[in-house]
């Protein structure tokens, strides 16, 4: 089944958690035509190694959605700190609040319930109580997942993942965590195709499925 003109909110706790957990999924539902918006909680400054400028990962993102198509009115960067998400709950649940005024998005994906880090963890909770009414789909980070329910598959084409690859190569701050490499990206899409008879797909958690 395809996906056509709807709304779609990908959460990301920082820049590239969102490509990495549906970066595949992003680029075909562009495709299709669907309103694509990305909005990432934090800019990870503290983070970032001493070679590269501070805003370095405001650039690597801004690359990143020009390989997905998604207009720059499209994503925002903010910047509350790196694993510190939970001190600041109320703000970040008022930010998601208004975004969903402004883009009354029918899908939101997110971090799956089962991650562990603290700050995706954040978004998670929050993001349930900002759009409970919604359909909430929770993204795979194998990395950070105490365990993962396959409950929903995206199926991808090769220019779908072909594009997720690229997005997160435009992140050169992060070219050396063993997880970016294209093997393993390509090596989990096969895996979660494989699963239901397909080349290529991205996986869920299913936190909320509301049809309207």
């Amino acid at each position: 089944m395809e996906c056509r003109n709807q709304s779609i909110l990908v959460l990301a706790p920082h820049t590239d958690d969102g490509e990495f957990g549906c970066g595949g999924t992003i680029a075909r539902f562009v495709r299709e035509g669907n309103r694509v918006w990305y909005i990432a909680f934090s800019d990870a400054e503290k983070s970032m190694p001493e070679e590269y400028p501070k805003d370095q990962l405001r650039k690597e993102l801004a690359q990143a959605m020009k390989i997905f198509d998604v207009d720059e009115d499209h994503y925002q960067i903010h910047s509350y700190p790196v694993r510190e998400f939970p001190l600041h709950r109320q703000s970040i649940l008022d930010l998601m609040i208004s975004i969903k005024k402004k883009i009354d998005p029918d899908i939101v994906f997110m971090p799956s319930s089962f991650d562990t880090h603290q700050d995706h963890k954040t978004i998670c909770e929050e993001g349930f109580r900002a759009f409970k009414d919604k359909t909430l789909l929770g993204y795979e980070v194998p990395w950070n997942n105490l365990t993962f329910p396959t409950q929903a598959f995206v199926i991808l084409d090769e220019t779908d993942l072909d594009k997720k690859i690229k997005a997160l190569k435009c992140y050169e701050t992060q070219k050396d965590r063993f997880y970016a490499s294209e093997d393993f990206i390509r090596s989990l899409a096969r895996v979660r195709g494989t699963q239901i008879g397909h080349h290529f797909c991205e996986v869920f958690e299913i936190i909320r499925w509301v049809l309207r």
